[in-house]
C-alpha cells in the first residue's frame, strides 16, 4: 500500500452534533495545499424533510477570509443538480446514515460549510462535516493521532 496518511490533514468544520438549528463553520484555511475534499456525515434524520423543512449544506469560499461567495458548480466535483453553492440537500426521508464527499477544485484560500436548516424542527438531525486537505507543498503533514 501506499503512504496517504503523511499526505493530508483532516479539518473538524462542523463538529459531531444532533442540531435542529442551521450550524456553521469557522473558516477553513487552505493554505499550503492544493487539494480539498468536503466530507459530510449525516445520521437519520430526525423529520421527514421536504421542501419546505429542509437542511441545506452551503460552501462558500473566500481570498481574503473577509468577503465570502457561494462556490461555484465549476468548482465542485460530485454535485448532481443542486443550486449554486450548496453540495448536498435534505428534501425526502433520511432512513438510514451516509457519508457524502465533494472535491474542491477552486482556488479560494479559505472555505467555510453550513448546514441551513429551513422550516420546522422538532427533532434534530445528526450531520458532522470537515475538511480533508491534500496535496501539501510540505509533507509529511503533522500527524493527528
Amino acid at each position: 500500500m501506499r503512504d496517504i496518511h503523511n499526505q493530508v490533514t483532516r479539518v473538524l468544520a462542523i463538529g459531531a452534533v444532533v442540531a435542529s438549528t442551521t450550524q456553521n463553520s469557522a473558516a477553513i484555511d487552505l493554505q499550503g495545499y492544493d487539494a480539498a475534499e468536503i466530507l459530510l456525515d449525516i445520521g437519520i434524520g430526525g423529520i421527514t424533510f421536504t421542501g419546505v423543512n429542509r437542511v441545506d449544506f452551503q460552501v462558500t469560499q473566500s481570498d481574503d477570509n473577509s468577503t465570502y461567495t457561494n462556490i461555484a458548480d465549476a468548482d465542485v466535483q460530485g454535485v448532481i443538480g443542486t443550486v449554486s453553492g450548496f453540495v448536498k440537500s435534505l428534501t425526502a426521508l433520511q432512513a438510514a446514515p451516509g457519508v457524502y464527499r465533494f472535491g474542491y477544485i477552486g482556488n479560494k484560500r479559505y472555505l467555510k460549510i453550513s448546514a441551513v436548516f429551513g422550516g420546522t424542527h422538532g427533532t434534530g438531525t445528526p450531520i458532522a462535516a470537515s475538511i480533508l486537505a491534500a496535496r501539501p507543498r510540505l509533507a509529511p503533514t503533522v500527524a493527528q493521532a
